[in-house]
C-alpha cells in the first residue's frame, strides 16, 4: 500500500493520527511490561515481517539450525519442509546438518488452516487436499521433515503416511518449537488441553501416534535463547505454562471447554496468504 514503516505501537500507547496536528502519541492506561506472543516468531506472522523487533525468517531460520545441532538423525538423506512456514527452519537445519533441502511437499494455496477446522473428518480431509509429495525425491530415502509446530497431530500423521505411501524409507520429524502443552487465553484459536497431543502424550508417544521413526522438538532454552536478553518479554505460556494473566477460572482442568475473553469473530489472513476466520479480543 506504499507505507513506511516507522516502529511498533507499545503496549498500552494510544497513536493519534490527525490531519491538523499529526501523528501524536500518549499512554492513557498503567504501564504494562511487553508480554509479546512468541507463536508469531514461530508460525503466524509473515516471514518477511520483522515482528517485536526482530526478523521473523531469521529466527525461524535459527531455530532449525539449533534443532539440526540437537536433533538430526544419523544417515538422512534429505530434508524436507512442511510448507510454507516450515520453510526457513528447514533451511536452517538443512544448512547446520549438510542434509540436501527438497521442496518435496506440495501445498495447495486453496485450503486453509486444518487445526482450527471445527470437526477431525474435516482437518483429515483438509490435509489430503493441502498438501502432496514429489514421489521420486522421497522414494527409498530417509527424510527429516521439518514443521513449525504440532498441536493436535493431524498434521503430521497424515504427511508421514503420505511419505511412506510414496516410499519413504525411514520418516523422522523434527519440530521446530517446544511441544504444545497449553491453550492459548489471550485471542488465538487453540483446542483445549486434552486435545493437544503433547500434553497427553510423551514425545515418544507422540511419535508412535505419527507413525514416525523418530521425533523430537526444539528445547525451550534452546528458543529462548534465540530471543536473548528479551526471553522475558515474550509469552512463551503455550510451551511453559506459565501464563502472564491468569486464564478464566477452571479452564486449565483438560476436560473444561475452551475460554476466552468474548472474543469477537473477524476476517483474516493467515501467515501463507489464506483467508480464514478466525477471533480475537475485542
Amino acid at each position: 500500500i506504499g507505507a513506511e514503516f516507522v516502529r511498533e505501537v507499545e503496549p498500552g500507547e494510544l497513536v493519534v493520527v490527525d490531519e491538523a496536528t499529526g501523528v501524536t502519541s500518549c499512554f492513557p492506561f498503567p504501564l504494562q511490561s511487553r508480554k509479546a506472543c512468541v507463536f508469531e516468531h514461530v508460525y503466524f506472522a509473515r516471514p518477511q515481517s520483522t515482528v517485536f523487533g526482530r526478523s521473523v525468517y531469521m529466527s525461524r531460520y535459527r531455530f532449525g539450525e539449533l534443532l539440526a545441532k540437537q536433533h538430526c538423525p544419523p544417515n538422512a538423506d534429505v530434508v524436507i519442509p512442511v510448507p510454507d512456514s516450515g520453510v526457513p527452519a528447514a533451511l536452517g537445519f538443512a544448512a547446520a546438518s549438510s542434509v540436501p533441502f527438497q521442496q518435496a511437499i506440495i501445498r495447495s494455496h486453496y485450503v486453509g488452516r486444518t487445526f482450527i477446522q471445527p470437526t477431525q473428518e474435516i482437518r483429515d480431509a483438509s490435509v489430503k487436499l493441502k498438501l502432496a509429495t514429489v514421489t521420486d525425491i522421497v522414494r527409498n530415502k530417509s527424510v527429516v521433515i521439518i514443521d513449525d509446530s504440532i498441536v493436535r497431530g493431524t498434521t503430521s500423521k497424515k504427511i508421514v503416511r503420505m511419505l511412506r505411501d510414496a516410499g519413504a524409507r525411514e520418516v523422522h520429524v523434527r519440530i521446530a518449537c517446544p511441544p504444545i502443552i497449553g491453550s492459548c487465553f489471550y485471542g488465538v484459536d487453540t483446542p483445549n488441553r486434552s486435545e493437544l497431543v503433547s500434553y497427553r502424550m510423551t514425545t515418544e508417544e507422540t511419535a508412535a501416534y505419527i507413525e514416525a521413526d523418530s521425533l523430537a522438538f526444539l528445547d525451550l532454552p534452546e528458543l529462548q535463547g534465540v530471543l536473548g536478553e528479551e526471553a522475558h518479554s515474550y509469552c512463551d505460556a503455550c510451551f511453559s505454562g506459565n501464563y502472564p494473566v491468569p486464564p478464566p477460572p477452571g479452564s486449565l482442568s483438560a476436560s473444561a471447554p475452551h475460554k476466552s475473553l468474548k472474543p469477537r469473530a473477524v476476517e483474516a489472513v493467515d501467515s501463507n496468504g489464506d483467508e480464514n476466520r478466525g477471533e480475537i479480543y475485542p
